[in-house]
């Protein structure tokens, strides 16, 4: 992109939601611990070659790839949304079983999805049943009697603690802006008991940018916490403005591992371009996106 072009779009930004885009990130260091997510050799659908990669204790490390590179695919496999076909993820030094989301979830593992409406949310369910779906069964007496009070104060507990904006618990979750349904899908795996590791697949597209901001700090208070964070974008800002670490895909494999020092925008894109790609059009038009 042309350096008149990036202050535009800075420019635009600041006059929109009255803060500059180092304002939006406010990224912030914070401790890292012992490593929490170890992926080795890992394999399957959408990957051209095993995968290795690891997220410590507090840490937030970007994945960032032109569309096929198999980012998407790559956090469904540790998700256990698709099969592996060889290599192991393990959690806290130990082999971690995550051949469905259900197990992924009782390891630890949880996903925000790239296509929230699809894949993320019930539309015609309340926020309250939205933000309940996986830790229902915690709640739950015998397995199958809803304790709807307890539902409801920790519905409550999480819309407050995430400022989502709804006129009620009791609003279909359809109704709600994509930042605030973006925020529920967080207070449901908030609501879980041990939450290891998160998985973030474009955890701000459709979203505006002054509720950008607002899911970054959502982002820094869970690494804070704790939390291992592996967050996809197509947004190389993104990436670089809110991660600790960068891994780059290529075509189903990883191309590279920078520190934050080390990742610029150069070199990112040097490592996500395609190794026998002419500059068509199509890598272009990604390219320019991704800017």
């Amino acid at each position: 992109m042309h350096p008149d072009h990036l202050l535009e779009a800075h420019t635009i930004v600041q006059r929109m939601v009255g803060r500059s885009i180092t304002d939006i990130f406010r990224y912030t260091p914070r401790p890292h611990g012992e490593v929490v997510l170890q992926v080795q050799q890992l394999t399957g659908p959408g990957l051209a070659a095993p995968i290795d990669l690891w997220v410590k204790k507090g840490e937030i490390v970007g994945l960032f790839g032109l569309v096929g590179a198999g980012r998407t695919e790559l956090l469904k496999l540790i998700y256990g949304a698709r099969r592996s076909t060889g290599g192991q993820v393990l959690i806290n030094g130990k082999p971690a079983s995550v051949d469905a989301p259900i197990a992924a979830i009782q390891n630890g593992i949880v996903l925000c999805p790239e296509d929230r409406k699809k894949e993320g949310i019930i539309p015609v369910a309340s926020v309250m049943e939205n933000m309940n779906l996986s830790a229902r069964r915690h709640f739950s007496t015998l397995g199958f009697f809803i304790n709807d009070a307890v539902e409801r104060r920790n519905a409550e507990e999480h819309v407050k603690k995430l400022a989502v904006k709804t006129p009620s618990l009791k609003q279909q979750i359809k109704n709600l802006s994509g930042g605030n349904q973006q925020k529920v899908i967080l207070g449901r795996w908030l609501s879980e008991p041990d939450v290891k590791v998160i998985l973030f697949d474009e955890p701000t597209r459709g979203i505006d940018v002054g509720a950008k901001s607002e899911i970054y700090s959502i982002i820094y208070r869970l690494a804070e916490s704790g939390a291992a964070v592996l967050v996809v974008s197509s947004e190389l800002p993104e990436v670089l403005g809110v991660c600790d670490r960068v891994c780059v895909m290529r075509q189903g494999r990883m191309s590279g591992m920078l520190s934050r020092e080390e990742a610029t925008q150069e070199r990112v894109l040097q490592l996500a371009l395609p190794v026998s790609a002419e500059a068509d059009t199509r890598n272009t038009n990604q390219l320019e996106a991704a800017l």
